[in-house]
């Protein structure tokens, strides 16, 4: 079963910083990551997750730099600020709110 893209859409932002908690990365790996996550279930297009790291960097969430082209090719690398880690925490927050309000809504249409 595929995860249709309208059911993650809205926290795009949410699961790259989540990634980036765990250490500085790049767009390539980021999309890896999900897709190894999800069994390859989930992947987000090149263009949304692109799209993302301007917001959040747009935000202050994170900021990026270039690595360093001696140890292969030349890739920019995006690192979670304080600020990005606070809404992070905020964002997941608010999925859990969101979370258990479905699942109360899913439970009461199955009675």
């Amino acid at each position: 079963m595929s995860i249709t893209s309208d059911l993650i859409r809205g926290h795009t932002d949410t699961i790259i910083l989540s990634h980036l908690i765990q250490g500085d990365s790049y767009g390539y790996q980021i999309n890896k990551a999900i897709g190894q996550k999800t069994n390859e279930q989930y992947e987000l297009k090149e263009a949304t997750l692109y799209t993302a790291f301007r917001r959040l960097e747009q935000a202050g969430y994170i900021y990026s730099y270039w690595g360093n082209e001696a140890v292969g090719a030349r890739r920019r690398y995006y690192s979670i600020t304080k600020e990005g880690r606070a809404a992070y925490q905020k964002l997941k927050s608010e999925w859990e709110e969101a979370k258990q309000i479905i699942d109360k809504l899913l439970v009461e249409a199955e009675k």
